[in-house]
């Protein structure tokens, strides 16, 4: 088998392939070589944003790999921690991802696929994805994120008929409730992915974490107390604090004022 993640740099946007044929299911080998791919984005300064995209135009991913999750509880493993560091599908608790990431969908996102989705921060997709949570017809629950963060994401109560019924949602459905920003044809896909990453990408470096790290952390705070976050030493936030105090901070209203494009510097 070949490698199942592929990356490549694209200035600073670092684009991900999830190549696992047919269907691009996640077991524990596929969650750990997707983590290293989101890792080497985080890890590199000169890297900003990634472009999580699957292989092929009908299935983004099928999601866990039930077949591999079935053999490894008869042998008596814990599958529960086979996934590693950045948990199911290396993205979906990996807490320290600070850099955005935009999801192209190729296909069908099924179950822990939606659920990869999901944990990104943006999603384009291509007009025939479709996307579906069967967990409640295996006998489990979609607790690897769809539990936890759809009803976020969506209407609270279009989430929960999604995940009781699992039935599947189409692409136009997906953007109707804003869950996915744009749906275009196939062929169009990557270009508009790419389009969109790249145009992130122009933003402070510093800022882009700051940003990422503080929608995090007020999600679920009463507006006042995140209010309050928003000021130089009270953030908590390493990166918002760095961003006050950054070169970069100086260059953007500077470059305005000059009617030119920013050169950002990172610190």
């Amino acid at each position: 088998m070949g490698e199942i993640v592929h990356t490549r740099r694209d200035g600073r946007v670092l684009e991900i392939t999830f190549d696992r044929p047919p269907v691009n299911a996640i077991n524990g080998a596929a969650s750990l070589a997707l983590h290293a791919a989101f890792r080497e984005l985080q890890d590199d300064p000169g890297l900003s944003v990634g472009l999580l995209t699957g292989t092929g135009e009908r299935v983004f991913s099928a999601g866990w790999d039930l077949k591999a999750a079935a053999e490894a509880e008869a042998d008596g493993k814990a599958v529960e921690n086979s996934h590693g560091p950045g948990g199911f599908a290396g993205n979906t608790e990996y807490w320290d991802l600070n850099k955005p990431l935009v999801a192209a969908v190729n296909g069908a996102a099924v179950g822990g696929g939606f659920e990869l989705a999901l944990a990104c921060d943006v999603i384009v997709a291509a007009d025939h994805a479709w996307f579906e949570l069967p967990e409640m017809q295996r006998g489990l629950l979609a607790d690897a994120g769809a539990v936890q963060r759809l009803p976020r994401r969506i209407p609270y109560n279009v989430a929960v008929e999604l995940l009781l019924t699992g039935r599947r949602m189409e692409v136009e459905e997906a953007v109707r409730w804003g869950l996915v920003h744009k749906a275009v044809p196939a062929d169009r896909l990557m270009d508009e992915g790419r389009a969109l990453a790249q145009r992130i990408a122009e933003g402070a470096p510093l800022a882009l974490q700051a940003l990422k790290d503080m929608l995090n952390k007020i999600e679920s705070m009463p507006l006042n107390e995140a209010m309050a976050l928003a000021h130089r030493g009270q953030s908590g936030l390493e990166s918002y604090e760095r961003m006050t105090k950054s070169e970069d901070r100086i260059e953007g209203p500077r470059a305005f004022a000059e009617k030119r494009k920013p050169v950002w510097k990172g610190r």
